[in-house]
């Protein structure tokens, strides 16, 4: 699993018109190729009498799942330039479909390079972008008589993240900490408590932020 990543909002549109043709950009996070296939299939279904519904996605960890699909445009003038924004914004697990109704005036090659970027760009920008952070969760058990003390420093004077509270015989906490602090997280519930509490290690797992 990466530390890190950046994605894409669950799902967006936006739109742009450029020399009479409207170019309206879908934006999707996806977790597999077939889900980016669904997701083109989709558009294409709903935009059927358009000109083109050209696409590309980028799926995996390592980019390893990359296509684009030109959809009749000029080869390289559409869907390429969608995968370059993907690529220049780093993003992974994301498909983008561009639909674009013809205004009766070419653009030429550059035109619509310049084009299909715009629209993938603008469509990217009103979605927007998340970063996703591996984190580990750590249960935190104590004594009442501490949950003040832990509350107020966890959420006050750290960056660790208290998710929830379980209010049991004792009290527990589920505590989100980056998956290269646990040490540093547990030398520093040890101090701050003197000791007096039981650490046990939680799943891994991601956590989202928009940016």
């Amino acid at each position: 699993m990466l530390s890190h990543y950046y994605t894409v909002n669950l799902e967006g549109t936006d739109e742009i018109v450029i020399q009479k043709s409207r170019f309206i950009g879908h934006v999707k996070r996806v977790e597999t190729e077939e889900d980016a296939q669904e997701f083109i299939k989709e558009i294409k279904k709903k935009h059927h009498d358009a000109n083109h519904n050209c696409s590309a996605y980028m799926i995996g960890e390592h980019d390893l799942i990359q296509k684009a699909n030109d959809d009749g445009e000029p080869t390289g003038t559409a869907g390429v330039p969608i995968l370059e924004v993907l690529k220049k914004k780093e993003l992974k697990d994301t498909a983008v479909v561009i639909t674009r109704y013809f205004g009766g005036i070419k653009l030429g090659a550059g035109g619509l390079i310049r084009a299909y970027s715009s629209a993938t760009s603008q469509a990217i920008d009103t979605t927007g972008i998340v970063i996703r952070k591996q984190v580990i969760e750590m249960i935190v058990t104590a004594d009442y008589s501490l949950l003040g003390k832990l509350e107020n420093n966890l959420r006050n004077s750290s960056d660790y993240i208290l998710e929830k509270i379980d209010y049991t015989e004792n009290v527990i906490l589920t505590i989100a900490v980056g998956s290269n602090q646990e040490d540093n997280f547990r030398e520093w519930i040890v101090d701050l408590s003197s000791d007096q509490v039981m650490i046990e290690k939680g799943k891994t797992k991601y956590i989202e932020n928009e940016i």
